[in-house]
């Protein structure tokens, strides 16, 4: 066998360059690159690899969990079929990128984490950042990605990486099993020397295959569905992810079934098409929750069924209500104990409209499914129309930004009350317009998310939307985004606290305590004195973002006009009124714990809300 010597790191790289994903006679590199800071336990061993290799491209980024969220967002634009690899030093920068970690493998999206690690060797000991652990000297701090990793290594001897890598890749390229994948890589380790196989670093391409479920389940369910009378179908991030949306349009035409949508699944069918229900769940839309209410089969196609898509477990009440999941993952395909079609979701969905030729849904059940499209568009342009020519709300922001972007842009947002004002509102004809990470709703994630948004597709517009909280927390990645030249537009509103958080204090009759940015006030002992002198366009350009400053519709208006003419990251900021929300519908309920005894009326009043609440929650067996 012949061999080529090289070093651990250096087998990594050389590796990973020569992966493809194949799908639909479509074949491309699966790797774009790698994001990386480098410290004493990956400098001299990723670092040197990729400053000899420079084809593998390295990008700089200013804080380890931003360019992990950057590299999901780039995936999930890239509908799982590229990534980019993450490197860090051991000790706080590896621990830095476990919460972006957690949110890719919550999100289904392949990521590659090469954090170092502690020497190997051990003949340093303890050396910098090593946890010490009395019971073992096999712990690193590194043990903490097992839990929120789909595949976790750790190469102790360069020989491992010949299996590892492939694992790895299994891993990574599989719809039903891709998350994070760890391999640990001990710093001495990585600048080892090995003799690896010469076939490692030939050309290997992954194929990503459409299997269809079985065909008696497929038979089954065909069945079902002629039966039904008032069937819906949910759409989650399946749909978008297996590139189904125009097979979902044509099953919906065909059938007249009508589709609601999940955060991920926003965009599987045109708002305005008459089949389109929009938003569903605890942010649902009236349309949307009624006719889940109501319905006697829900089809989930390519959903996790979260606890905000079913309302937590509030929003399916028909007596006779029966499921059918179409879903890659045999894990969320048997959820609400439906019938498990376990398969690609646009293989699924044209083999079904194959076998219910003939079927289609009562007459006066799909006018009712397009009177409440139209109504809610009402709704919604009653929404965006701003009510005086003074402070904007937060529901007139997202008018005016949607009403401009073009029907290709993209909306990117993550944490707070704007996820939930997105859903509902912002009207959708592209199924990658509307990026929102709400699997795990990580504050932070937007600018980030929007810079890899931008880099999935350079030619798209990204509209980053974000609180002045998720700002607070992570705005570094403005930096990465001017010095690659990947330009964002970044709507920033600022309403002087956690207003998502706020909201719901106040819902639960603790009247928003600790979510305010606030002076303490000496004579209540709270955090309720006078605002915060914080500038945050000021903080925005000292990071080199161009920075527009609005107060009304006129100048929100100019702003965005100015932004799409810069050449460069462009900050518009605007601090909103208390937001005029929409009013929720039907099944519109999300389940947080209250406190069961208090002195508070308002919190006595709350909790026994919730428990009449509780008494719709079903189980679907």
């Amino acid at each position: 066998m012949e061999t080529i010597k090289l070093t651990t790191a250096q087998a990594v790289i050389r590796f990973l360059d020569q992966q493809y994903v194949e799908r639909d006679d479509v074949q491309h590199k699966f790797f774009a690159g790698c994001f990386g800071i480098f410290g004493h336990g990956n400098v001299g061993g990723i670092g040197q690899a990729l400053f000899e290799y420079p084809d593998f491209r390295y990008f700089q980024s200013r804080n380890e969990q931003a360019m992990v969220h950057t590299a999901a967002a780039y995936s999930k634009m890239k509908n799982r079929l590229s990534t980019f690899a993450c490197t860090s030093s051991i000790g706080p920068g590896a621990t830095n990128m476990l919460t972006a970690a957690a949110g890719a493998t919550i999100n289904r999206l392949p990521i590659l984490l090469l954090p170092g690690d502690i020497f190997s060797g051990r003949h340093i000991d303890p050396v910098l950042q090593q946890l010490e652990f009395s019971g073992s000297s096999d712990i690193s701090v590194n043990d903490c990605f097992r839990p929120i990793s789909r595949y976790w290594d750790r190469i102790s001897r360069p020989e491992q990486l010949i299996a590892s890598m492939m694992h790895t890749m299994r891993v990574l390229t599989s719809p039903a099993e891709t998350g994070t994948a760890t391999l640990c890589l001990p710093q001495d380790v990585q600048a080892e020397a090995y003799n690896f196989p010469k076939e490692m670093f030939e050309k290997r391409i992954w194929y990503i295959p459409r299997p269809l479920p079985d065909a008696v389940l497929l038979q089954r369910a065909v069945t079902r569905m002629r039966a039904a009378k008032r069937p819906l179908i949910i759409a989650g991030g399946g749909v978008i992810y297996s590139e189904a949306t125009e097979a979902l349009r044509a099953f919906v035409h065909a059938t007249g079934i009508p589709v609601a949508e999940t955060f991920a699944g926003k965009g599987s069918l045109p708002y305005n098409d008459p089949h389109q229900l929009g938003a569903v769940g605890a942010t649902g839309t009236e349309g949307a929750n009624a006719i889940s209410g109501e319905a006697d089969l829900v089809i989930g196609v390519g959903t996790r069924y979260s606890d905000f898509t079913t309302a937590s477990k509030t929003a399916f009440q028909g007596h006779d209500v029966s499921f059918i999941n179409i879903n890659i993952a045999e894990f969320d395909a048997h959820k609400q104990a439906g019938l498990a079609l376990t398969g690609d979701a646009r293989a699924t969905l044209q083999a079904l409209a194959d076998l219910l030729v003939g079927y289609h849904v009562d007459t006066d059940y799909e006018e009712k499914v397009a009177n409440f499209n139209r109504s809610w568009d009402d709704k919604v342009s009653i929404a965006y129309q701003p009510e005086n020519d003074q402070q904007l709300s937060q529901a007139e922001v997202i008018g005016l930004v949607n009403t401009f972007a073009e029907p290709k842009d993209v909306v990117v947002c993550a944490a707070g009350s704007l996820p939930g004002d997105l859903h509902k509102l912002w009207r959708t004809s592209d199924p990658k317009g509307f990026h929102l990470e709400y699997g795990y709703s990580c504050m932070g994630y937007e600018i980030a998310g929007g810079l890899g948004a931008k880099m999935a597709d350079p030619d798209r517009e990204i509209y980053v939307m974000v609180g002045d909280g998720s700002y607070l927390m992570m705005s570094s990645e403005i930096v990465t985004s001017i010095q690659e030249g990947y330009k964002l537009i970044i709507i920033l509103i600022n309403n002087n606290g956690y207003a998502s958080i706020g909201g719901l204090s106040k819902s639960l009759g603790t009247e928003g305590f600790g979510t305010r940015y606030r002076y303490r006030d000496e004579g209540t002992g709270q955090l309720d004195g006078k605002e915060l002198p914080v500038d945050l366009a000021r903080n925005a350009a000292s990071l080199g973002a161009a920075v527009i400053r609005t107060t009304n519709e006129v100048s929100f208006g100019e702003a965005l006009m100015q932004a799409k003419t810069n050449d460069s990251t462009t900050v518009i900021y605007v601090e909103t009124t208390p937001e005029r929300k929409m009013a929720g519908y039907g099944h519109a309920w999300w389940e947080v714990p209250i406190a069961a005894v208090s002195e508070k009326t308002a919190v006595q009043k709350a909790h026994q809300q919730s428990m009449n609440s509780k008494k719709k929650q079903r189980h679907h067996l």
